[in-house]
């Protein structure tokens, strides 16, 4: 049996996806792969307008769908990209996949989203952890795009060890510019590892900053309430905290009921969050 896949002409129903296909597959570590995807309605593609911190559902044909966050630069008409971690049903067959299969695209999702324009003029820290890195990548390619009207930009970034530090290529261009401060740190290092060990949380204290700076945190969630803690202690206030809530997502358009956080939905009321929208829900971090 052949499964006939069409083309949407035209906007229609959030509940069906676009057909796209993959262009490149690029392994960046030993368990995440980077995907550029390109929808195949040339209309469609162009009008793939996203903000940092959405996501959007991919769909495997026969198998089922799942919920990710967009890396790319929301500037890029091209193309957009994903990278995904090889740990489910449906990330598991896109790691089989080549360029020229076909999926699915619905989105993009998310009302909440990094607010990179009440930014500007300010200092911007981000901290992510292992494998989101990747949520925070739009923010800052938005923020390196338009790098003159924005102040000190601090990433740090831990990772369990070196072979599994994701955009190797970008943390290499990142090195190379004096307008952001770079932090990186493993858990496990090896013999040719020169930079710092142990959990990202431990590089925060060492960080000036003021309590208008922005500070953005992804990753496990185990390392949030510590990141928090340590934001907490540079009195930068809760309103320009931000947090990315994506666990447990799955249908995107809130009808599922898997990603409450206390009486908000992630995938329609986030998934990014300020502190101050969610210091009460016990769920949260």
């Amino acid at each position: 049996m052949v499964l006939e896949l069409k083309q949407k002409s035209e906007a229609t129903s959030i509940y069906v996806p676009e057909i796209a296909a993959i262009t490149k597959v690029e392994q960046m570590s030993p368990t995440e792969k980077l995907f550029d995807i390109k929808i195949d309605n040339p209309e469609s593609q162009k009008a793939f307008d996203f903000l940092p911190g959405q996501f959007v559902e991919l769909t495997v044909f026969g198998l089922g769908e799942a919920p990710f966050s967009i890396p790319s630069s929301p500037n890029n008409k091209d193309y957009f990209q994903l990278c995904i971690r090889d740990i489910g049903n449906v990330s598991g067959a896109l790691h089989r996949m080549k360029p020229g299969d076909k999926i699915g695209i619905r989105g993009p999702f998310g009302k909440g989203y990094f607010p990179f324009e009440k930014m500007k003029g300010k200092d911007v820290m981000i901290v992510a952890g292992g494998l989101g890195l990747a949520p925070v990548m739009p923010l800052i390619h938005t923020i390196l795009e338009d790098r003159e009207n924005y102040k000190r930009l601090v990433i740090i970034y831990g990772s369990i060890d070196p072979e599994n530090i994701l955009f190797k290529e970008e943390i290499e261009d990142w090195k190379k510019r004096d307008d952001i401060e770079l932090c990186l740190t493993v858990d496990n290092p090896d013999e040719a590892w020169q930079g710092e060990v142990g959990v990202c949380t431990n590089l925060i204290p060492g960080i000036d900053c003021s309590y208008d700076t922005y500070a953005v945190v992804c990753g496990p969630p185990v390392m949030y309430k510590f990141v928090v803690s340590e934001f907490e202690k540079k009195c930068i206030k809760p309103e320009n905290i931000f947090l990315s809530l994506e666990r447990r997502m799955e249908c995107g358009v809130g009808k599922c009921n898997h990603c409450h956080v206390g009486n908000k939905l992630s995938c329609i009321d986030g998934p990014v969050f300020s502190l101050w929208e969610i210091r009460n829900l016990k769920e949260a971090i």
